[in-house]
């Protein structure tokens, strides 16, 4: 149950959308946000058309679809973003934001570079946090860890993450960077922006 302290959260926040490259720590730091703040956020499933990673689960990490069910949806406006990567489509359905305010929640949207810059041609009055890497030889280090990447997949993400980390550093593009070097302190600054910035509107 929401208490009254969270409603009054919930009332002055906007929908709060975090990127950056694969691998700096998102879902690691969005979880962090999740269990210390339980009933205020909601976090945007999105479809894709990869293959689930092990221990992951449809409608859970994502909305796992096939190529022809992905752009069926597009086909119907079904999506407030979409983009392709790596040889898969990613994408955020309307009805998946929906979902989260009608349960009065603040939608967390988790998303790839092309997607911001459709979703700042929405109204959704997004705010844009964007998590970097301390450096792309740390980032590859963490993307090998993984051990669930191939050597082509990994040269690709690092391919994009140096395409992300060039419109990070344009004016506009982001108003929070946010560099994952040690994630108590990325965690501290993600949440304090997140938080006091939608309740007090400091950036």
């Amino acid at each position: 149950m929401t208490s009254v302290a969270e409603e009054s959260l919930v009332q002055k926040f906007r929908p709060v959308v975090i990127s950056g490259p694969s691998g700096t720590g998102k879902s690691t730091l969005l979880k962090k946000l999740f269990k210390e703040f339980p009933g205020v956020f909601g976090f945007s499933v999105s479809h894709t058309t990869r293959a689930p990673r092990p221990g992951e689960q449809h409608g859970r990490e994502y909305y796992f679809a096939t190529k022809e069910e992905f752009l069926d949806l597009v086909s119907q406006h079904g999506f407030i973003e979409h983009a392709q990567f790596g040889g898969n489509y990613y994408g955020t359905s309307v009805q998946a934001v929906k979902d989260i305010a009608e349960k009065g929640r603040i939608c967390i949207l988790d998303i790839e570079m092309e997607g911001v810059k459709q979703v700042k041609k929405t109204d959704l009055n997004a705010r844009f946090l964007f998590l970097s890497p301390p450096s792309l030889e740390e980032l590859e280090r963490r993307l090998r860890g993984r051990e669930t990447e191939t050597d082509e997949s990994v040269r690709k993400r690092l391919d994009q993450a140096k395409k992300e980390l060039e419109f990070s550093k344009q004016p506009g593009s982001h108003d929070k960077l946010v560099v994952n070097n040690d994630l108590e302190k990325a965690y501290e600054e993600l949440r304090d922006w997140i938080v006091d910035g939608g309740k007090y509107g400091a950036q």
